[in-house]
């Protein structure tokens, strides 16, 4: 009787491991306005940025023109894990009064170690990305601090995350369908095993970009995954922060306004428990409607700066990939929605203003009725 055969275990295949330079974005809206020549005595950077005319982007696009420092200095290339192979830290000032951070950390990485790889330690004296950014931010907001018109006391703040994969072994279109429902998880930001619907995938996958036979992006509302074999990614990453951008300025100020909407109900409210002219006096309804109109200019120059400030419109690659993120942030919408609450505080104020006016002109009659009638009476019983 021939031995029985006792069939081998099959060993789990081991995923495959890609180079991979993860780019966290940390925007801070700091304040109304910074004087970018007055920051760079303050902190030494370079001012401006360059937009790499590659690809089929015109020579006519304009984008911001920031100082732009390295925070790299001081920083002991020692990393917790061999995985590591390089890190840099960056920041930009941008004139309308936002800050960003950017830190990069090149790994060598499975696509499943991609997962929460933020909160992951990279040396000694750097816990993780969010907390280096926290730490960096409050560092440079104290160094230029002087150059800062109007700094909130509690900054709005927007963050983005890119995955950036070099040469994967294949044509980057095809990594990608072949991985797509692994990618949707990490766009997604769940677990590695999350049961994620299959609409889930083909709407996260559904508009990917590519220039080249070489290069493919996918962007999400708060991540994005790049492939590209060549790392000519650069003009890409800086359309996300210029995205990142308009949608944080747009947001602070919708939140700003929301507040002086508050304040102008308190006000209509006071005037309707009071009665009619003893709400607000001419001197305070004079001072509130000229901060209402200096908040409005302000508002007003703000949506034309941040239009002015990035154009970049076209059919164009650049430019369509710049619509189609502004697209996921909405920006349009929150636009909109900047212009309405302008127009609600100007009428509100306007309809107060009116009130108040006629009041006046009701009172000036009377008056004019009794100076006209007292000599009448006097004359009549001489």
């Amino acid at each position: 009787m021939s031995p029985r055969m006792i069939p081998s275990p099959r060993r789990r295949r081991k995923a495959p491991t890609y180079s991979v330079e993860i780019v966290r974005m940390a925007l801070y809206d700091i304040g109304r306005s910074i004087d970018l020549k007055k920051a760079a005595d303050l902190l030494p950077g370079v001012p401006g940025m360059r937009l790499a005319r590659r690809r089929d982007t015109p020579t006519t696009v304009t984008i911001p023109a920031p100082l732009c420092v390295d925070l790299r200095s001081g920083l002991k290339k020692v990393y917790s894990e061999d995985s590591i192979e390089g890190f840099a830290a960056s920041a930009r000032l941008y004139d309308e009064g936002v800050m960003s951070i950017v830190v990069r950390l090149k790994v060598s990485a499975t696509i499943e170690e991609l997962h929460g790889i933020e909160a992951k330690e990279v040396s000694p004296t750097i816990r993780d990305l969010d907390s280096y950014i926290a730490e960096r931010y409050q560092a440079v907001l104290e160094q230029v601090g002087p150059a800062v018109a109007n700094r909130r006391e509690q900054p709005e703040s927007e963050t983005y995350l890119a995955y950036c994969f070099a040469d994967v072994g294949s044509a980057p279109e095809d990594f990608i369908k072949e991985n797509e429902l692994a990618f949707t998880r990490l766009l997604a930001g769940e677990p590695a095993d999350y049961p994620i619907h299959g609409s889930q995938v083909r709407k996260t996958m559904s508009n990917p970009f590519s220039y080249s036979d070489r290069d493919l992006a996918v962007f999400d509302m708060d991540r994005c995954l790049i492939v590209d074999s060549d790392r000519d990614y650069e003009d890409v990453l800086l359309i996300c922060e210029l995205a990142n951008y308009q949608y944080l300025e747009l947001r602070a100020l919708d939140k700003w306004l929301d507040k002086w909407l508050d304040e102008a109900e308190d006000d209509v409210n006071l005037i309707a428990r009071k009665g009619a002219g003893r709400g607000l006096k001419t001197g305070t309804l004079r001072k509130k409607l000229g901060k209402i109109q200096a908040l409005r200019l302000d508002a007003l120059f703000i949506l034309e700066n941040l239009e002015n400030s990035s154009k970049i419109i076209g059919d164009y690659f650049l430019g369509q990939v710049y619509e189609h993120v502004c697209g996921i942030f909405n920006t349009s919408g929150w636009t909109r929605s900047v212009e309405r609450r302008l127009d609600a505080l100007q009428d509100i104020y306007e309809i107060v203003k009116t009130e108040n006016s006629e009041r006046t002109m009701l009172l000036l009659e009377i008056v004019f009725i009794v100076v006209c009638i007292i000599p009448i009476i006097q004359f009549a019983f001489g």
